[in-house]
């Protein structure tokens, strides 16, 4: 989990890339087709008398294709699923207001205020006040598995799903397809997400939330010219899978390099690229891997999983960013989950980190102030991983 940090008004976003297209509208086959992958009892769904009342009662609306997929079938049998039609009216309540919650705890405990909201209040209480009247006009976010969220906006489709926890939030499928293909079979799409309300879309883009379908936000660790040479690699393997790096993240591992001495004809070149130039970057960098002798290096893709071994090295320097505190340990945590642990067909012996990745968004943790003890618990599990065999083998039966 990532650890919430002050906005910082020097670091606003760059400037929005072409949108995407949006996702296609959402069938009541294609429901049918995703709740098939749901390992889960599956009731009859919602009718439409049963999803207004719902909304009714509890104050919001569902998204167009939360509202087709709950029409389909009512997933049930596990604590994850919220039961719209006959769970306690608490808990539901409750799932409703974890987010505005967690980002109240957030304004009160870890100095968090939202840049929309204007200078924050000197006192606490103030800001609270403040917090919670700007929070009653934001859409929504509506439970739809565990600490997975949907925008609540009537008659809207595609909404990415966000895993929401206090100021935590990440992006965890392009649209609710994606996300439940994801999330129980793990094949998920490369195609990058909509940001789609923008005050949610904050805390991925420039707030203190990670998109872990972008390039692994790490911050600069290389002491030596072999960690340099390292850092420059490892970008060129995140592409393999998918994983495009930003122009800034080319130019900051080259000049990191540059300053270490790395001697490449083109390193010069590609560390001292000014914004106007940053087109030029990829091409500097598919230059400089040349120069260095990198790109023979690169793993190869010749087993029946797409980009197993690329994801092996990718999980492996995850974990060694988490233990030298380059990448924060919930983020780099949810980096080997989606990118690793889904991807590669949930090997066991990574179940260990993505349960402690999971642990570390309980609610009652954080309220209890024991959430850094269960943040440890992730960066102990990658220590024992990068001290075993790679890719590692199964885990130790639990006694």
């Amino acid at each position: 989990m990532t650890t919430p940090h002050l906005p910082s008004s020097a670091s606003a976003p760059g400037p929005p890339s072409a949108p995407a297209a949006p996702p296609p509208r959402l069938t009541a086959e294609d429901a049918r087709a995703l709740l098939r992958l749901v390992p889960a009892e599956i009731a009859p769904g919602l009718g439409e008398a049963e999803l207004d009342a719902v909304e009714e009662r509890f104050g919001f609306r569902f998204a167009a294709d939360h509202r087709v997929f709950l029409a389909a079938g009512l997933p049930l049998g596990s604590p994850h699923w919220p039961d719209w039609r006959g769970g306690a009216p608490d808990d539901l309540a409750d799932r409703l207001a974890r987010p505005a919650d967690g980002l109240l705890f957030d304004v009160e405990h870890n100095g968090f205020w939202h840049p929309a909201w204007g200078p924050r209040p000197s006192r606490v209480a103030e800001a609270l006040r403040l917090a919670r009247a700007e929070l009653a006009n934001v859409p929504p976010l509506v439970p739809l598995y565990s600490h997975r969220y949907l925008p609540g906006t009537p008659g809207d489709w595609g909404h990415p799903v966000l895993s929401v926890v206090q100021t935590d939030i990440i992006v965890y499928g392009n649209d609710l397809a994606d996300y439940l293909r994801h999330e129980f079979t793990g094949r998920a799409s490369s195609a990058p997400a909509r940001t789609t309300v923008d005050f949610w879309a904050y805390f991925v883009s420039g707030g203190p939330g990670i998109d872990v379908t972008a390039p692994t936000p790490y911050a600069p660790y290389a002491d030596t010219p072999r960690e340099a040479v390292e850092c420059l690699r490892m970008l060129a393997v995140e592409r393999l899978v998918g994983r495009r790096p930003s122009p800034e993240q080319l130019i900051e591992a080259g000049l990191g390099a540059l300053l270490l001495d790395v001697e490449a004809e083109s390193l010069p070149l590609l560390a001292g690229l000014a914004r106007h130039e940053h087109e030029r970057a990829e091409e500097l960098f598919e230059r400089v891997l040349g120069e260095l002798g990198l790109v023979d290096t690169l793993p190869p893709d010749d087993s029946d999983l797409p980009g197993e071994a690329a994801r092996w090295e990718l999980v492996r320097w995850w974990l060694r960013l988490i233990v030298n505190g380059s990448l924060a340990p919930g983020a780099g945590g949810d980096l080997v989950s989606y990118e690793g642990w889904h991807a590669l067909d949930r090997p066991s012996a990574l179940r260990p980190l993505v349960d402690a990745t999971d642990a570390s968004y309980d609610w009652a943790a954080a309220r209890e102030g024991t959430r850094e003890r269960l943040v440890a618990a992730i960066v102990a599990e990658s220590e024992r991983l990068l001290a075993g065999p790679w890719p590692p083998r199964e885990p130790p039966p639990r006694g």
